[in-house]
């Protein structure tokens, strides 16, 4: 008998769940679905490498839906861990480049979540 497959834990950074609840119902499933195989160890197809982020840690997903344009951005870059870093709604109509406010928004929370791990890894060295 085979043990069955690790699930990793989501951990929801800021307000990124609250966000994800205020959307649409099909954009809260396409999402929960693609960080679902994310948790499994997989990668959903609609979700891909953040541009700028230089290795496939950093990934988004994104759906259309009603004429918008939504968008979830989560990292595995932590082994058994899937960080929701940031999800919105793309507010420019034109080309698909993620706005500097929200790339601000992903570089905060990448920064924090290394100082944390950087900090839990001094911590149980000294132990």
């Amino acid at each position: 008998m085979s043990a069955p497959p690790f699930i990793k834990p989501v951990f929801w950074i800021g307000n990124t769940k609250a966000d994800l609840s205020a959307l649409d119902e099909d954009v809260r499933d396409a999402v929960g679905q693609a960080l679902f195989e994310a948790q499994k160890g997989g990668r959903h197809r609609h979700a891909k490498p953040l541009s700028g982020y230089g290795d496939a840690s950093v990934l988004e997903v994104i759906v259309d839906h009603g004429g918008d344009t939504f968008r979830a951005i989560y990292t595995v870059r932590w082994p058994g861990r899937v960080y929701v870093l940031h999800v919105f709604q793309k507010k420019s109509k034109s080309g698909i480049r993620t706005s500097q406010a929200d790339m601000n928004v992903v570089d905060t929370c990448l920064r924090r979540l290394r100082e944390l791990h950087a900090e839990t890894a001094k911590q149980q060295k000294e132990n």
